[in-house]
């Protein structure tokens, strides 16, 4: 894949060069925990959307590229994010400076992680704040002082996850390609901002229902504010289940990696462990409580894959 230079970078037509497959595939597998309560499970394969810009991470940062109109792409990510990931990878496909800012500056000058390693394989240019800064990232003068910092006072400033109104507007095409294929539309939820675009856009033809992997939080209120900043106000039909965080972000305890490589085993299909085994479990575990009727298909947004 031939990557796109900076100053071919100018607009939503310069993403045309990243060959997306969209709309991602929709499949439907047999399982008898679903089956036997008289209820289909399609799979909404998002992971399959790009080979490095996986799932909603494609649907999220897409928008903001081409907003960002060949400028550095700065933004915000743990050790561990994907998102931080999928951006320092679209940099490089698309000739954009990219800048992570790294929660946890205890991590500076230590050897990276695989996940940060790749960013910066990638070109993304790693800037480690303190945990107290971080968490007033959205404050203006932190933010400045970050930007200032990074030298990267000019930079396009992407949220972490990726959710912002641009985000969540692109995330309404998902909605949109499941809408008359399914009763329920659910996901995991990390900022939320998937969510709120998939119920804009499944709106009047379903429910959508999250899945939230970290545990406690405002994740209600942030998602209304996203679909407000979007559109304006409240859109669809969407709630949230909060048991099935397993502990908080990133926490696999032992049943759920069991779970895991059984459903893979079941249906050939990856399941990514941070967000998406976190949904098929909530899922599975939801079919048998009897929370969907009888004949109600429901999508599982696969929106991630294992990452090596």
């Amino acid at each position: 894949m031939a990557p796109v230079t900076s100053s071919d970078a100018s607009g939503p037509d310069a993403l045309t060069g990243l060959r997306p497959r969209l709309p991602s595939p929709l499949r439907e597998v047999v399982d008898g925990r679903f089956e036997r309560h008289g209820i289909r499970l399609l799979l909404k394969r998002d992971d399959l959307i790009h080979p490095e810009l996986v799932g909603n991470k494609w649907r999220k940062l897409a928008p903001n590229l081409a907003a960002a109109d060949g400028r550095t792409v700065l933004t915000f990510g743990g050790a561990y994010s994907n998102h931080l990931r999928a951006t320092a990878a679209a940099g490089r496909l698309l000739g954009l400076r990219t800048v992570g800012v790294v929660r946890g500056e205890e991590l500076a000058g230590r050897p990276l992680n695989p996940s940060l390693a790749r960013c910066a394989a990638d070109g993304m240019r790693l800037h480690f704040v303190p945990r107290s800064v971080y968490r007033r990232r959205t404050d203006p003068d932190t933010l400045g002082e970050v930007l200032r910092a990074a030298e990267a006072g000019d930079a396009y400033v992407v949220p972490e996850g990726g959710s912002n109104a641009a985000a969540v507007r692109g995330c309404q095409d998902l909605g949109r390609e499941l809408a008359g294929e399914a009763d329920v539309a659910a996901v995991a939820c990390g900022t939320g901002g998937t969510l709120a675009g998939l119920a804009a856009g499944f709106a009047g033809a379903g429910r959508s229902l999250g899945i939230p992997v970290l545990r406690g939080g405002p994740l209600t209120g942030e998602i209304r504010a996203l679909q407000t900043e979007a559109f304006g106000g409240p859109r669809g039909d969407w709630s949230l289940d909060e048991r099935f965080h397993a502990g908080g972000f990133a926490r696999v305890p032992a049943a759920l990696e069991v779970f895991a490589a059984d459903f893979e085993q079941r249906h050939g299909v990856p399941v990514e462990r941070i967000y998406v085994a976190k949904l098929l479990h909530a899922l599975v575990t939801l079919v048998e409580e009897g929370a969907f009727p009888r004949g109600s298909a429901v999508a599982a947004v696969i929106t991630g894959r294992p990452f090596p």
